[in-house]
């Protein structure tokens, strides 16, 4: 028999090896500084450890076993009966199970059962975990996002918190499709939208009628509909409807306290552009059980609360993803050797990475600065002035950026880039879903004039903060002068709210970097992203910045 090595057409060789095994903390040098200086130092060994865990090649391909094998809606069994379940790939609930052992879905919470104090540094260790999460896989953090938002909004209604705030606090994943009590540990989702509002949740029809006298914790009976239903198969949501004293926040578990199922009916599930692990359904709910969080009519204020924290996690989630776009890119370069010589070595190649890498650690320094801000403001006023007015920003900013900067990665690796068994084109599809989930761009932006209408002494602790880098950079100090200029016309804010928001965001990165990263990164990108010595694509810098030291910087394997 002839050798299939006597008939090789080619040997294969320019080509780099794949992006793993390796410690997706320990490799990242402006996450680890970030974690520390934002007050998540003692979390640094669990997190170096659960770096190397979910950078093996094994975790890694997990996140592409599950988006290639997708979410399987069976809303009947074989004999007929109505059943409304997703069917997962394997792959998907090894992914949930890494992330709530890790505590993804609610370790911040865990004082709530032990007694004692929240944990200093919680919520940014927590997301530092979630930054790396993403890089691996998307999707799934849908649920774990949700269920640790859920817990603020549970505790409008203490009795329901009792309840429910041990089980999501278990560090044991159980995807069994059973009664909550009946489970070693349980998720949350939520439902806002419907087909007629969207954004205005106010105009929702789904209805709520009260068993008995209903009231704060009481029984109610939902009928109607939700347009996005995301993640289905957890065991309770979060949902709007409108009770008899106007739109009211609601517990729904998939199954009654007697342990039936609960009439929550799925029609099917969303063909979405990205996000593809993640079943997004629409439903209809046909007198489901339900019970009211907090009072009838305080529905809005009562699910905001959760979509604080969700909209905290829409920008570090984005950062996270920015961060692989550029790992996989500078990656590629290192060992890609093109006209005789490495692609990462060529002038106008490296002018775009350490572009990429600058406006990915910008966007990590801005959604962990504001992370901080959750940590503290319970004991800090000015903290939480800060978080009230940043948190909108923050998600506006990073997940506009995202899409663009994701694009510009992904053509670093040619053709390598544009193809599914890679990762580059899952994060390009993915990008947009967080600029538009938990309110989009016009969203954010009137949040923060709200915000400031509000509490308009918020504005004055924000540019306290921008104040304290001033004199570090001529075109910092520049941007700070114009900001403040920029809201003497109160009467045209909502019209130059973009503008107004996407500065903040870019002063707010600023003073942070000017403070804590190194000159390289910082005088680069003051003199872009708050000059004028920019181009409007990725790959202009100027000639001055010290690429070579960005480059460095984010390189993910040295």
């Amino acid at each position: 028999m002839t050798s299939p090595q006597a008939f090789a057409t080619h040997e294969v060789f320019n080509q780099p090896p794949p992006l793993e095994n390796y410690n997706l903390f320990t490799s990242d040098r402006a996450l680890v500084e970030t974690v520390e200086r934002e007050g998540g130092k003692a979390s640094r060994a669990s997190l170096a450890a659960f770096g190397a865990k979910i950078g093996t090649a094994e975790v890694i391909d997990l996140g592409r076993q599950a988006n290639a094998y997708l979410p399987v809606l069976k809303s009947f069994d074989r004999f007929g009966h109505r059943i409304d379940k997703v069917e997962f790939h394997p792959s998907y609930h090894r992914l949930m199970a890494l992330s709530v052992e890790q505590g993804l879905h609610g370790s911040p919470w865990d004082h709530l059962v032990d007694g004692g104090k929240p944990r200093a540094g919680a919520i940014v260790s927590r997301l530092a975990g979630t930054y790396m999460m993403t890089q691996v896989e998307a999707g799934h953090g849908c649920p774990i996002t949700m269920t640790n938002a859920a817990v603020p909004a549970l505790m409008f209604q203490p009795d329901l918190a009792r309840e429910w705030v041990p089980r999501i606090l278990s560090r044991h994943y159980d995807p069994a499709f059973i009664p909550a009590h009946d489970k070693k540990g349980v998720t949350f989702g939520m439902g806002m939208t419907e087909k007629q509002g969207g954004t205005d949740v106010r105009a929702n029809t789904t209805k709520a009628d009260p068993v008995g006298k209903g009231g704060p914790g009481g029984h109610y009976r939902i009928t109607g509909h939700k347009w996005f239903f995301s993640a289905p198969m957890c065991d309770a949501f979060l949902v709007l409807a409108q009770a008899p004293g106007g739109i009211s926040c609601f517990l729904m578990p998939r199954f009654t306290p007697d342990g039936e199922e609960n009439a929550i009916r799925i029609q099917r599930l969303k063909d979405k552009v990205g996000n593809k692990s993640n079943a997004s359904s629409e439903v209809e709910f046909q007198a489901a059980s339900a019970w009211l969080i907090g009072e009838e009519g305080r529905g809005v204020r009562n699910i905001i609360e959760m979509a604080t924290y969700t909209r905290l996690d829409c920008a570090v989630a984005t950062a996270g993803m920015m961060r692989q776009a550029v790992s996989q890119a500078v990656h590629h370069c290192s060992w890609r050797t093109v006209f005789q010589k490495k692609l990462i070595d060529q002038p106008l190649m490296a002018n775009v990475l350490a572009d990429l890498a600058l406006e990915t650690e910008a966007a990590t320094a801005l959604s962990f600065r504001v992370a901080r801000s959750f940590d503290e403001a319970e004991s800090n006023e000015a903290e939480a002035a800060f978080r009230r007015i940043m948190t909108p920003v923050a998600k506006y900013w990073v997940c506009k950026r995202a899409p663009n900067l994701a694009y510009e990665a992904m053509e670093c690796l040619g053709g390598n880039g544009y193809v599914e068994e890679g990762i580059a084109g899952r994060i390009y599809r993915e990008m947009p879903v967080n600029a538009i989930w938990e309110g989009s761009g016009n969203v954010m932006c009137l949040d923060v004039l709200r915000a400031l209408a509000r509490e308009p002494q918020a504005l004055d602790v924000v540019l306290a903060e921008f104040e304290a880098a001033r004199g570090a950079n001529a075109a910092y100090d520049g941007a700070l002068d114009a900001l403040k200029d920029a809201f003497a016309d109160m009467g045209s804010l909502e019209a130059r709210s973009r503008q107004i928001v996407e500065a903040m965001a870019k002063i707010a990165a600023g003073s942070v970097l000017l403070r804590h990263a190194p000159s390289a990164v910082s005088d680069a990108y003051c003199a872009t992203r708050l000059g004028r010595d920019w181009g409007d694509i990725y790959g202009t810098l100027p000639v001055g910045a010290d690429q070579a030291a960005i480059i460095e910087r984010a390189m993910p394997v040295r």
